[in-house]
């Protein structure tokens, strides 16, 4: 009688994931980033231009380089006067005409994702290179807090969604980060700081600095949770 031969195993090898260490551990280089809300908010501002205004946005384009006046600052006087367009539609229209377009230009949620990378990469190169250490710490913190989370930055801050924007990454020097938080009416102190944005109805109404990996201490992780758990 032959014996029989043992089935052959064939051991997969593991894949490799590029990491990059951080000071708690590894995570994966280049995080993903989500499409900023205002990206979303341009591409339905511009399907329901028509509808609103007349024109489409090429439409307006090609009109105010026929017949428009020849200066941005005239152009938006010219639409509001004229077609009585709002201020914002007014401006927008005419800073797209004349090829100058808003802060946030990349207004495809392709583009802005191509974008978001080298935002941060411009937004901590030079002297303030060693603050991007801080900045993935605080990234890694937040996106612990759930699955829901979306970082989406923009050329100067970072801010932090849930539903709502609940904290933001400004580097602020050279040598420190503004870190916000949406807290409602969390009592100040000498530490957690006003940021005026009670008073302005803005969002980002406390912020911590934070200058070194000590500074993301305990105290700065529970304040973090509380922004996201108000948003929820």
């Amino acid at each position: 009688m032959s014996k029989r031969k043992s089935p052959t195993i064939v051991r997969k090898k593991p894949v490799k994931v590029k990491v990059t260490r951080i000071a708690s551990g590894l995570v994966p280089r280049d995080p993903p980033y989500s499409v900023h809300p205002g990206v979303a908010m341009v591409q339905r501002w511009i399907a329901e231009m028509k509808v609103k205004t007349g024109r489409t946005l090429d439409e307006w384009v090609k009109h105010i380089k026929q017949a428009g006046p020849e200066t941005e600052k005239d152009c938006r006087e010219w639409l509001k006067a004229q077609y009585e367009l709002g201020t914002n539609t007014a401006w927008w229209i005419a800073e797209k005409a004349f090829g100058n377009p808003l802060g946030m230009a990349d207004e495809t949620p392709e583009k802005y994702l191509a974008s978001a990378p080298k935002y941060v990469e411009q937004m901590y190169a030079g002297p303030r290179q060693g603050l991007r250490e801080l900045h993935d710490r605080i990234i890694e913190l937040g996106r612990s807090l759930g699955d829901d989370i979306k970082i989406c930055p923009c050329k100067t801050i970072v801010p932090l969604y849930r539903r709502h924007v609940f904290a933001e990454i400004k580097p602020a020097t050279q040598t420190r980060i503004d870190l916000g938080f949406a807290l409602q009416d969390e009592p100040f102190t000498t530490r957690l700081l006003d940021t005026g944005g009670l008073a302005k109805k803005n969002r980002i109404t406390h912020k911590v600095a934070i200058t070194k990996l000590s500074d993301i201490d305990l105290q700065v992780r529970r304040w973090l949770k509380q922004a996201y758990e108000l948003d929820g």
